[in-house]
């Protein structure tokens, strides 16, 4: 093989890591109640929605808080579950070893909360057998002080506009 071929071969492959490692920053998940009047919210992304579609990025680090409205129940609050990458972070140690502490875990595609039973179930396969996962009362508490302090900076900010 010519050494200008084998160079452009090793650049080309190269840039294909890349791309495999960028492609890997996000996944698209589902989020729903049983109830249609249920409302959920995440952090860092309010929908007021029964069912929320979104992508959302990966994680090593970080979690997702959500909280449950429904009518006339007490809000339900909690953290997703994530899935490890074990394929990310092979990739990762091969590559470009920083890129461990933003990608080791992302979401599950499927999310169902029944705010009535207090769950969450996940599966990553579009009618595969659902995983429930009961939040902890840390996680709880930690969800629901996450979006006291957001609605108060919502009131402030409004406050200081007026």
């Amino acid at each position: 093989m010519s050494r200008p071929l084998a160079r452009k071969l090793r650049q080309a492959s190269g840039g294909l890591a890349i791309l495999a490692l960028l492609a890997g920053c996000s996944a698209h998940t589902t989020i729903s109640s049983p109830s249609e009047t249920a409302r959920i919210n995440l952090k860092d992304v309010s929908r007021d929605q029964s069912t929320v579609q979104e992508t959302l990025p990966t994680t090593s680090f970080g979690n997702y808080e959500f909280e449950v409205m429904d009518d006339n129940k007490m809000p339900m609050y909690g953290i997703l579950p994530l899935k490890f990458n074990g394929g990310y972070l092979a990739l990762d140690i091969l590559f470009f070893a920083p890129a461990a502490f933003f990608n080791l875990r992302e979401v599950h595609p499927y999310y169902e909360i029944d705010h009535d039973e207090g769950v969450v179930r996940y599966r990553d396969e579009k009618g595969g057998e659902w995983t429930t996962y009961t939040p902890t009362v840390e996680e709880a508490e930690r969800a629901r002080k996450y979006f006291a302090a957001h609605r108060d900076d919502v009131i402030s900010q409004s406050s200081a506009q007026q």
